[in-house]
């Protein structure tokens, strides 16, 4: 049976679009050390990261906008995303397995939500390494467009330096306004 996890990255910062990954791995081609990306270091990461998309059998990566954050809600453009996500894989999984309590809308598909699903189901894993990853990076490129708010950092989580900066300069064009902390500022 194809299964293709499903999970998001970047539900919390406070600037950025939020991240969304599917992943249908290959039975064949087991990959070994798969777990939450937020239990990896970096280094390993990186390395998962090229061995997912080397092995898999199909995966893709989606986003929802800033803009689309302030408009719909984190939570509905997470959804979104992981919609976006698994209707761009280039195979039809037979069964959709989603990190979290939640279920995107995906009509024509078997989908299931489960709870730290990024823990105990090796693709919800590699969706959770290949989000992360993708939302890293992103944010690395918005260091160097904003580097006043030093992105590469606290990639966009709402940390004390991050508040810090946000006050000393208000928000930038990737900032949530629809977050308190930049709200508020606003």
């Amino acid at each position: 049976m194809l299964v293709a996890g499903v999970d998001e990255a970047g539900r919390g910062p406070l600037a950025g679009s939020v991240v969304a990954a599917a992943v249908i791995l290959d039975p064949q081609q087991p990959i070994a050390g798969l777990t939450d990306s937020k239990k990896l270091s970096e280094k390993k990461r990186i390395l998962l990261e090229v061995e997912i998309k080397q092995k898999a059998l199909s995966w893709s990566i989606a986003e929802a906008s800033q803009q689309e954050i302030d408009e719909i809600n984190i939570l509905h453009a997470s959804m979104l995303a992981m919609q976006r996500a698994v209707l761009t894989l280039n195979v039809k999984p037979q069964q959709v397995l989603v990190d979290g309590n939640r279920e995107p809308d995906l009509a024509d598909y078997d989908v299931s939500a489960i709870v730290k699903g990024d823990l105990t189901e090796p693709s919800i894993s590699a969706a959770s390494i290949l989000a992360k990853q993708h939302r890293d990076r992103q944010m690395l490129e918005m260091d160097k467009i904003y580097p006043q708010y030093q992105f590469a950092k606290h990639k966009g989580y709402p940390t004390k330096l991050h508040r810090e900066l946000l006050i000393e300069h208000g928000a930038s064009p990737i900032h949530r306004r629809s977050f308190r902390p930049v709200k508020d500022i606003l």
